[in-house]
């Protein structure tokens, strides 16, 4: 059955609208989830119990049970493997070295092929005149991790896609453990690897823990990777490196379809989705909830900013709705 039905969808709150010139042009429906440091609902909007496909954002949770089940990686690479990375070329430099260190290289890659997610970066790959490859797809970092931890465990390296290989295991248990609650249903991701659902609590809830974890967890290894790199995780350009490098202590990290999800120090967890799939709302909402929660960032001006243009100018604004006064 589906994991969501259309009336649960439908009522889901408006959290964001789309002004041109005054009027209101468009709405976004949005549910989001914040958890207490004990774990609990503190706050929602819209249902925080109904399972969603996290998306990219399953990944700091993926790296963590890739440490647990025996892979080791300096910093800069671990990042990597969390990242949903623009294909700028220190990005593309660092999978390559990922895989260069356990005597792989691109062709062991199994994601799918594709043009790099950053619009300047991929303007200049096809001037280049280069084609969609698996290496400047954005979830290569995690695929070379991949292949390093079944390299170094000795799992096999072809099959490493398949949803009862043992590190997809591994993966589908560290999620149900950090979450607090079992995995609600497995799909394909965009990259071509499992892709597993939880509800937006719990994911709220993994990212708490991760940003709170002693720094010689694997938990903590990765929350530390994440803010020492985070242009490794996004991009120079990308809203998620801007609110890890402007918010002292937090670990963020944004998903397709228009997920986002963020541990703070304090051991709050944060998760949301916009319903339609439309990432212009949702580093608005994120911030209009971050706002509300009390969390301090030099970093607001960049989610903040979503214009909506009208002969290339800017002539009105994605903002946010609704959550400045609480859940209804």
């Amino acid at each position: 059955m589906p994991l969501s039905t259309p009336s649960a969808l439908a009522d889901a709150p408006v959290l964001a609208h789309v002004v041109r010139g005054g009027v209101v042009e468009s709405a976004h429906r949005a549910s989001v989830a914040v958890t207490a440091p004990d774990g609990t609902v503190l706050e929602a909007w819209g249902d925080p119990h109904d399972p969603v496909f996290p998306r990219s954002s399953n990944k700091p949770m993926q790296a963590v049970a890739m440490l647990r089940a025996g892979l080791d990686l300096p910093p800069e690479h671990l990042a990597l493997a969390c990242a949903s990375h623009s294909a700028e070329p220190f990005h593309l430099d660092g999978v390559r070295a990922m895989l260069a260190a356990v005597g792989l290289a691109e062709s062991d890659l199994r994601n799918t092929p594709d043009l790099p997610y950053d619009e300047q970066e991929r303007d200049a790959w096809v001037a280049a005149g280069h084609v969609a490859r698996p290496l400047a797809q954005n979830c290569s970092g995690k695929h070379a991790a991949m292949l390093a931890t079944c390299r170094a465990v000795g799992w096999d390296l072809a099959t490493y896609l398949d949803p009862g290989h043992p590190l997809q295991q591994e993966m589908a248990d560290t999620l149900a453990d950090l979450a607090g609650e079992p995995v609600a249903a497995t799909a394909v991701d965009g990259c071509g690897a499992p892709v597993m659902a939880l509800s937006l609590a719990g994911v709220a809830r993994a990212f708490a823990r991760i940003a709170t974890a002693d720094a010689d967890t694997p938990q903590g290894r990765v929350a530390a990777a994440m803010r020492a790199h985070p242009e490794l995780v996004g991009g120079t350009r990308r809203d998620v490196t801007a609110l890890m490098r402007g918010t002292p202590g937090v670990v963020a990290k944004d998903g397709a379809e228009s997920v986002y999800a963020v541990g703070l120090p304090d051991g709050r967890g944060v998760a949301l989705k916009v319903v339609d799939g439309a990432a212009r709302a949702r580093p608005v909402v994120l911030a209009a909830v971050l706002r509300r929660l009390g969390v301090a960032s030099e970093a607001y001006g960049r989610l903040e900013d979503a214009p909506v243009l009208g002969h290339g100018e800017p002539v009105g604004s994605v903002v946010a709705v609704g959550i400045e006064d609480g859940p209804a």
